[in-house]
C-alpha cells in the first residue's frame, strides 16, 4: 500500500486502548541493570504496573504539537542516509542533518549530538546484530541531576559555559524500516505532568551509574502516538530543559503493544539520536 495510503487509514483511527507499564512509587531507591548492547535483558529491583491508557492519533493535530509546549513534535524529514546500520555513514552524514534539522526547529545557537541507539523489536536479531530492544516502560532519559553531570562529562572545560545558559536534551527518533505497527513509540504530553510522577532512578551499567527519571502513574496523563510512521518521518522527544519558565522540561515516553497490530507484522526497527542544544548568546 503506498505510503499516502497508510497516512490516511491511520488517520482514521481516534484513539487505541493499550497498556503502559508504570513504575510503582514504593518509597524504595530504584535500579535497573543494563546488559552489555545485544547481551540479554535488563533487571531491575521493582516490579511493572501496566495500566490500560486511552492513547491518542496525534495524527489528528501533528502539525500543532510543539517541542516546548507538548515536549515533542512530528515532522516530515527525509534523510539521505543509505544504510542505518552503518555506523560511519550514520556519524558522518545523519548528525550533520540532525545538527542543521535542531537548529531550525529549535533555534539552538549550538548542536551537540553524542550518541545514538538502534532498538530491534526481535530479540534474536537484536542479539545477533548487538542492537537493544525497545523499551517498553515509561521513562524520561535525563533527570534534573543527570542532565547537567552529561553535560560536563561530555563538554570538559567548555562545560561551565555551556552550563551558564538554557540547555536541553532532545531525542530524534526516526524508524529505519516503515511503516511501523509494531512496538511503536507513545509520548505524554508535558502538560498532563506531575512533577511526584517522576520516580528518579539509577541505571546500573558495568563501568558507571547514570540516572532516569521513571513513571509513576497518574491518570490525568495525555497518551499520544503517531501510527505507520515512515522512514522520512521524525519524532522530536524532550528529555530535559534548563528553563524553568513554564515550558516543558522531561517528556515520558515508551514503545507499547497496539492490539491492532497485524499478524506478522515486521518488527519494528528504529534509530534515536540524542543530543544538547544551547540556547542564547
Amino acid at each position: 500500500m503506498p505510503d499516502t495510503a497508510l497516512k490516511q487509514v491511520a488517520a482514521s483511527r481516534d484513539i487505541v486502548e493499550a497498556d503502559i507499564v508504570y513504575t510503582p512509587i514504593d518509597g524504595r531507591r530504584h535500579k535497573v541493570f543494563i546488559p552489555p548492547m545485544g547481551g540479554g535483558v535488563s533487571k531491575r529491583t521493582h516490579p511493572d504496573q501496566p495500566v490500560r491508557v486511552a492513547i491518542r492519533n496525534g495524527r489528528h493535530a501533528a502539525g500543532g504539537f510543539d517541542l516546548d509546549r507538548d515536549g515533542f513534535a512530528l515532522r516530515e524529514a527525509p534523510s539521505a542516509v543509505r544504510n542505518f546500520y552503518d555506523e560511519a555513514e550514520v556519524e558522518d552524514v545523519y548528525y550533520r542533518e540532525l545538527e542543521a534539522l535542531l537548529k531550525r526547529e529549535t533555534g539552538a545557537r549550538r548542536v551537540l549530538i553524542f550518541d545514538h541507539t538502534i532498538r530491534i523489536d526481535d530479540g534474536a536479531r537484536s542479539r545477533e546484530l548487538g542492537k537493544r530492544e525497545p523499551v517498553r516502560r515509561a521513562h524520561v532519559d535525563y533527570t534534573e541531576k543527570s542532565g547537567p553531570e552529561r553535560v560536563r562529562q561530555l563538554a570538559g572545560a567548555e562545560a561551565d559555559d555551556l552550563l551558564s545558559g538554557r540547555f536541553a536534551e532532545v531525542n530524534v527518533w526516526r524508524p529505519i524500516t516503515g511503516p511501523v505497527n509494531r512496538a511503536p513509540l507513545a509520548v505524554a504530553e508535558a502538560g498532563s505532568l506531575a512533577p511526584d510522577d517522576l520516580i528518579p532512578t539509577d541505571l546500573v551499567y558495568d563501568d558507571r551509574v547514570g540516572e532516569i527519571y521513571e513513571t509513576a502513574h497518574n491518570p490525568a496523563h495525555r497518551w499520544v502516538w503517531f501510527p505507520d510512521m515512515s522512514v522520512d518521518e521524525v519524532l522530536f522527544l524532550k528529555s530535559y530543559d534548563s528553563a524553568t519558565d513554564g515550558r516543558s522540561r522531561f517528556t515520558p515516553h515508551t514503545a507499547f503493544d497496539d492490539p491492532a497490530t497485524p499478524a506478522g507484522a515486521p518488527a519494528r526497527e528504529s534509530i534515536e539520536v540524542r543530543a544538547f542544544l544551547f540556547f542564547g548568546d
